[in-house]
């Protein structure tokens, strides 16, 4: 559930700008893309069920899901937009972080480290 969930987010933040009426060039626009995309990315490279490359540990990938999500939820006041827009920013970060909480961490176990074989 959580693999389907991080490309979920992943592209729900990276149209979140048009499909929330923020789409103007600034930093409230440039901050979910960025963290969209490095959500898709790092999801393709994690060690779990929807991961293709099976690289990051699935614990340090929901280590990044939680500083991604409050970094998410505090841009607003950080960056010093949230007079314009706050609600998208704050909401999709709280979510990240609670999915965190709510994941179950023994996913590594069912997708080991890759090991490279040698043919003799």
């Amino acid at each position: 559930m959580h693999g389907v969930l991080d490309y979920l987010v992943g592209i729900i933040l990276i149209m979140s700008p048009w499909i929330f009426g923020f789409a103007d060039g600034g930093r409230e626009m440039s901050i979910p893309i960025i963290l969209g995309i490095l959500s898709v990315v790092y999801s393709l490279l994690t060690r779990y069920e929807f991961g293709v490359y099976k690289v990051i540990p699935f614990k340090a990938h929901l280590m990044v899901d939680a500083l991604s999500g409050v970094l998410l939820a505090a841009s607003p006041w950080i960056f010093n937009f949230a007079s314009d827009v706050y609600l998208p920013h704050l909401l999709f970060g709280l979510m990240e972080i609670i999915v965190v909480f709510l994941t179950n961490r023994q996913t590594e176990t069912l997708y080991p480290t890759l090991q490279h074989s040698h043919a003799v």
